[in-house]
C-alpha cells in the first residue's frame, strides 16, 4: 500500500464522484427544460418532440439523486488521484478539447496538424522534421483516403475552401 504525502494529495473519491453526479444531473435537467419547451405532452398527431426525452432526463436526475445519496453516504473517501497525476491527464484532455472545439472554425485538416505537431513536439519530443512530416503527412493521407476514395466529405475550414479542397 502506497502512503501519499500531504503536500501532492488530491480530489477525494467522494469529491469527484458527487462532482460527476452533479454534472450528469445538470445534463438531465438541461434535457427537462429542452423537452419543455419542444412539448411534452400529446399533440393530434401524437407525441410531440419533447415527449420521449422529458422521462429520458427525468430518469437522469433521478438516477443521479440515488447516485449522489449512495455518494454522501459511502464512507470511504480515499484518494482519486494526487495533483501530479491529474496534471498529467489534463495535458492530453485540454489540447483535446482546444482541438475539438477549433475544428468548426479552422476545419478537420489544419486542426489535426497542429494537433499531432504539439502532441508530437510537447510530449513526445521527436525533431522538427519527424514532427512536421507526421503533422502534415497524417491530414494529407486522410484527405485521400476519405475524400478522394471514399467520397466522404469532411469538415474544412477557410484554408481549405481557399485551396480549392
Amino acid at each position: 500500500m502506497t502512503t501519499h504525502s500531504s503536500d501532492n494529495a488530491g480530489p477525494s473519491h467522494k469529491a469527484v464522484e458527487a462532482g460527476v453526479t452533479l454534472l450528469i444531473a445538470l445534463f438531465g435537467v438541461i434535457v427537462i427544460v429542452g423537452s419543455v419547451k419542444a412539448g411534452i405532452n400529446w399533440g393530434a398527431e401524437g407525441p410531440r418532440a419533447g415527449f420521449f426525452p422529458f422521462y429520458i432526463g427525468i430518469f437522469i436526475v433521478v438516477s443521479s439523486a440515488v447516485n449522489l445519496w449512495n455518494t454522501l453516504r459511502d464512507n470511504n473517501d480515499g484518494l482519486f488521484a494526487e495533483w501530479g497525476q491529474l496534471r498529467q491527464v489534463m495535458s492530453v484532455v485540454v489540447p483535446t478539447a482546444i482541438y475539438v472545439g477549433s475544428m468548426p472554425f479552422t476545419g478537420l485538416y489544419v486542426a489535426s496538424i497542429v494537433f499531432i505537431g504539439w502532441f508530437m513536439r510537447w510530449l513526445g519530443k521527436y525533431s522538427w522534421p519527424v514532427v512536421l512530416g507526421v503533422a502534415f503527412g497524417m491530414p494529407i493521407v486522410t484527405y485521400f483516403i476519405f475524400e478522394r476514395w471514399f467520397l466522404v466529405p469532411l469538415p474544412k475550414g477557410p484554408i481549405e475552401e481557399w485551396l480549392g479542397l
